[in-house]
């Protein structure tokens, strides 16, 4: 009899521990809503947060498919001048050392194969002045090729940079203060007093 209102007695408790883990799961809340991610260490992030992080490769993929559009995404209108005036004056060297290393390469060959026809204007230059004028000027073109592909990408590192730093606090509340100072020396006896001390109080307010 004892036996039978023991084995009762543990169902009960079983029952009503089920059902409690049961209202529990039941009760626990989505920690993901509309417009939030949550990351693998349980951080939630709204909307405007994801906006913000996703800004920086945004305006860096628009820059690197039109120079200077992700400044205009950063609302850096004034840099978009800046940009399209590097590249239209890495093209004008470009267009400059290639003109004369054709026009040198022309000298070069014709000086080879047909003395006849070599520009009068260069008859003061030797053939190896002439070959090395226009090893200099190929020179300059292949580097204005390089500079043109560099400045292409720190345009590109402006803009992702610009927009990593668009909601970043530069207001008056920031400010460096800097103030000397000076601590007087201790007296330790009257024959050996120590020094006083000068220097500055750096103070940050954030």
């Amino acid at each position: 009899m004892i036996g039978k209102w023991l084995s009762l007695l543990f169902f009960l408790c079983l029952s009503a521990q089920t059902e409690a883990f049961a209202q529990n799961t039941d009760s626990i809340p989505s920690k993901k809503a509309a417009g939030q991610q949550v990351t693998s260490d349980g951080v939630v992030k709204d909307s405007a947060r994801l906006a913000d992080e996703a800004r920086p490769r945004i305006a860096a993929r628009r820059s690197a498919i039109v120079p200077g559009l992700g400044q205009i995404y950063n609302k850096r209108w004034w840099k978009v001048p800046l940009v399209y005036g590097g590249f239209v004056g890495i093209g004008l060297v470009y267009e400059f050392n290639q003109r004369y290393y054709k026009i040198f390469l022309k000298e070069a060959q014709y000086r080879q194969d047909d003395p006849t026809n070599a520009n009068p204007d260069w008859a003061a230059y030797s053939d190896e002045g002439i070959i090395g004028i226009k090893d200099d000027y190929r020179r300059s073109r292949d580097l204005s090729i390089l500079a043109g592909v560099a400045f292409y990408a720190v345009q590109i590192i402006d803009a992702y940079v610009d927009a990593k730093f668009f909601r970043f606090d530069v207001s008056n509340d920031l400010s460096l203060k800097v103030d000397p100072f000076i601590q007087p020396g201790t007296i330790y006896n009257a024959h050996t007093p120590s020094a006083a001390t000068v220097g500055f109080r750096v103070k940050l307010s954030l």
